[in-house]
């Protein structure tokens, strides 16, 4: 097994290389640069400063944009990514129902949708009825968002801002946030702290947040296929002897996560809980770290060849959401004491409880996949055999929208440690 001393995980890249990666993956959110705007008839502005209209705690400054933030939105003004995640119809439709499952609590107010793209939810809001929808991106893409809302004669209903949801102003409070902020293994890219910040500034007590829940999974997962496809290829290329190649191709494969789409036969065990994700409590340093310990048995013999994270999240209304009282999640236990955090999910949520968008691998394929995090070589294990360790996530000093990840696993009185970066 090669650890991190062996292999480099460390930025090799340029800047410029390293911005643009920040748009090669599809993460689960919108970007959100915009300039200044002064002030118009429905009463908001972009500036560099904002207030706070919630009285429970100090409001601290924005972020700054750095030239990372800027190649991110930058990314998401291309049409195929938009493409992409309009044509998931599991994404897509599932959130189209749950904004017409909850239309007693959108139509006639306020809605903000946090990274709106082209739209698309917006428009569905407005549809359900709501009073108005502020459309918030940072990416130019809100630049063709305006056009897609007139296009639809919905311009007095919905307004389109072109800026940060860290910058932007509007002077009501809303009833409704709605944002499809998901990224690859939950929270690669980081755009969930954007919603937190409109939450935090413009939500009304006893608002909706949609989606209201999520939760990270992961599960040890055997992929012979991809292994050899990948590696054992090298053994014998044309009759000719290539696995001096092996080291580097193992390298160049799975030095990296990556996302892919497995299915339910690979998966070894039940899946572990991450991270459980409250919209309505989760705090902004929560994100900056995430911390979890694992104890797998296996139930079947096979080679481990890593482990599989994906995600779910929850549409339920706020009368389902107790926690729903904006208090700071200092006072309520941090991400890596949340009572979910940490166990075997072994039942799927009710769905007459709860509308529910899964990527898991038993579930319909989304643009999502899932993400795998491969060892350089496989660990045989037998059945019942105990896999355990633990997993540490956290954001990039350099880039808070890359994630690195740090994996630690012992099976069969052998130990192993694995470090990537999500970029």
């Amino acid at each position: 097994m090669y650890g991190s001393t062996e292999y480099s995980n460390g930025y090799v890249q340029n800047q410029q290389q390293q911005q643009q990666s920040s748009g090669e993956k599809r993460g689960g959110g919108r970007g959100r640069r915009g300039g200044r705007r002064s002030r118009d008839a429905h009463g908001f502005k972009v500036s560099e400063h904002h207030h706070h209209n919630n009285d429970q705690q100090e409001q601290k400054s924005p972020p700054p944009c750095t030239d990372f933030d800027m190649a991110y939105f930058h990314s998401y003004a291309h049409v195929g990514i938009h493409e992409e995640m309009i044509k998931d119809r599991v994404r897509t439709e599932t959130y189209r129902a749950a904004i017409f499952q909850h239309q007693s609590f959108i139509e006639g107010k306020v809605v903000m949708d946090v990274g709106c793209g082209t739209g698309i939810l917006s428009i569905f809001c407005a549809q359900a009825g709501a009073k108005r929808v502020y459309a918030v991106d940072a990416s130019d893409i809100a630049v063709q968002a305006s056009e897609v809302v007139k296009a639809n004669n919905l311009d007095e209903k919905v307004i389109v801002l072109h800026g940060r949801v860290e910058d932007v102003e509007i002077e009501e409070e809303v009833d409704v946030i709605i944002s499809e902020w998901m990224g690859y293994m939950l929270l690669y890219e980081s755009m969930l702290g954007s919603v937190i910040t409109a939450r935090d500034r413009w939500l009304k007590r006893g608002g909706l947040i949609l989606p209201s829940n999520a939760t990270l999974y992961m599960a040890p997962i055997t992929h012979p296929d991809r292994y050899r496809d990948s590696i054992e290829f090298w053994r014998n290329v044309y009759g000719i002897d290539m696995s001096a190649m092996l080291q580097l191709a193992k390298q160049c494969a799975f030095e990296e996560p990556c996302v892919e789409t497995i299915t339910g036969e690979n998966v070894l065990t039940w899946p572990h809980v991450v991270k459980h994700v409250d919209c309505y409590t989760i705090q902004l340093h929560e994100l900056e770290s995430v911390s979890t310990r694992y104890k797998f048995q296996s139930m079947m013999r096979a080679p481990l060849h890593g482990f599989a994270f994906w995600f779910d999240v929850e549409f339920n209304g706020p009368a389902n959401s107790p926690t729903n009282n904006h208090t700071p999640s200092s006072l309520i236990g941090t991400s890596n004491n949340n009572p979910m955090d940490g166990i075997l999910k072994k039942k799927r949520p009710n769905p007459n409880e709860a509308l529910l968008l899964s990527t898991a691998p038993e579930d319909p394929p989304t643009h999502w996949q899932q993400t795998l995090i491969y060892f350089y070589d496989p660990v045989e294990v037998e059945q019942d055999q105990i896999i355990e360790g633990s997993l540490t996530l956290s954001q990039s000093k350099e880039n808070r929208r890359f994630m690195n990840i740090h994996l630690e696993y012992s099976s069969g009185g052998r130990s192993y440690v694995k470090e990537s970066v999500m970029r």
